[in-house]
């Protein structure tokens, strides 16, 4: 059981003796709060005219109704992140999926002979079927001849 904590606040120009499981600060900032809705009220015309008991029963309206703007606040932010939450996951699924897709993309790749004459070249061998024969090169004596029966064709 937690003990309990006393001290005093100022509430409305009076002092109030308070005690609860709550810190302290806590407190201190329940009367805080308190102080500034009361101030507000008393900012409004007409507000002093009325009997102390009226006045209560508006400034008890007042701290309900932040209450329940709080409340359908705190419920469509819980309802953001419970479809933020949904959308993340669908993101993570399709991520998923799509990874997936390129991964067997990928090892289709793999398995084609083009893709294998690439690895083979990139890992600096070549395949024999895919060897470009060397080219004979003429002499000079070979250019010539060449050359000449070009004329005679062409003449």
């Amino acid at each position: 059981m937690n003990p309990k904590n006393q001290m005093e606040v100022l509430i409305d120009g009076k002092i109030y003796k308070l005690s609860g499981a709550e810190e302290e600060m806590y407190l201190q900032k329940v009367a805080a709060y308190l102080n500034g809705k009361i101030g507000k009220l008393r900012e409004e015309e007409g507000f002093s005219r009325l009997s102390s008991d009226y006045q209560a029963v508006l400034l008890q309206l007042n701290i309900a109704d932040d209450y329940f703007k709080e409340e359908e606040r705190a419920n469509r932010l819980e309802n953001e992140k419970s479809e933020l939450e949904k959308e993340i996951y669908s993101l993570k699924h399709e991520l998923i999926t799509t990874q997936m897709k390129m991964e067997k993309i990928k090892k289709e790749q793999e398995r084609t002979p083009e893709a294998e004459t690439r690895q083979d070249r990139d890992a600096g061998t070549e395949r024999p079927e895919v060897q470009e024969k060397p080219k004979r090169t003429r002499s000079a004596t070979g250019q010539r001849k060449a050359s000449q029966e070009n004329k005679a064709i062409y003449l």
